[in-house]
Formats: structure tokens, sequence, C-alpha cells
């Protein structure tokens, strides 16, 4: 329950902050909060990460669909110890259905955290993007950790 709870404070907080930013700013439109590294920018996305595959709709409806129902699956069968796992499960059942909510209502993404890491500007994202990959993040850490526990154990 508690992965859902996660998944559900997720979308919520991603929706919020989307909704915000709609109402609030015009497209284009840029706040900084911390120069030259953070910026509130009104941005959409018709496509993927870094705006690849625009406006194939139908592609995200079907592959998040998937996602989503693998996401319960695996949330549905984990163990108590498992718990770091159903967090990260949990962060990315919310970024999955927090952008396909978007998807399905505005028929794109709203995308409103601008980054610069040194001097690179870095694509534009939101709540939910961030989610999945701590989600994806921990996941990996977890796996790096799980096959050196393996290892020291045999």
């Amino acid at each position: 329950m508690l992965y859902y709870l996660i998944a559900v404070f997720v979308i919520a907080l991603d929706q919020v902050t989307k909704w915000m930013v709609v109402k609030q700013m015009e497209i284009g439109e840029s706040i900084e909060i911390i120069p030259n590294f953070l910026y509130i920018t009104s941005h959409r996305n018709r496509g993927a990460a870094w705006g690849i595959l625009q406006g194939q709709m139908w592609f995200f409806y079907i592959i998040t669909a998937i996602v989503i129902i693998a996401l319960v699956f695996y949330i549905q069968r984990l163990k108590r110890e498992e718990r770091m796992l159903g967090i990260a499960l949990g962060l990315m059942l919310g970024g999955a259905i927090g952008n396909f909510i978007d998807r399905v209502w505005r028929k794109e993404v709203v995308d409103f955290i601008n980054t610069y890491i040194f001097t690179y500007d870095f694509p534009i994202f939101n709540v939910a993007d961030s989610a999945l990959v701590i989600g994806v993040g921990l996941i990996f850490v977890l796996t790096l950790f799980e096959g050196k526990t393996t290892k020291e154990n045999t």
C-alpha cells in the first residue's frame, strides 16, 4: 500500500505543479530561481525525453499502459524485505501516470524545470520525469548492491 501512496503523492505533486505553470505562465516564459543553474520555464513536449518521437501519441498511450500494468504487477509481487525496490517502483508508477495524464488530457506534456549543468542547458523536465529517473536510479543502485552481496556470499 505504501508504494501506491508514493505513486499518488508523485501524481498529485506533478499535476499541481503543472497546473500552476499552465495557469500562471506563458509558454516560453522563464523565472530565474538560481542564476545560471535553475529556472522555471514553461515548455510543452509532444514527444518523449529530449523531444524525440514528437506527435506519436498512440505509441505513448500503448507503451505507458504496458509500463503501468508491469509496474503494478511487480509491486503486487514484492516481498516485505524488498522495501527499497517498492519505493523505486512507486516513484516510477507515479511518474508514468503523471505524464500519461498530460498526454491524454492535454495531448502534450507540461515541462518546467530548466537546469544548466555548468554551461549545458539540460532538457526541460517535470516532477513526473524526476520521479521516473530517481526510481530507475534506485533500481540500478539496488541491482549493483545485490550483485555485490551475491558475490560476497559465494
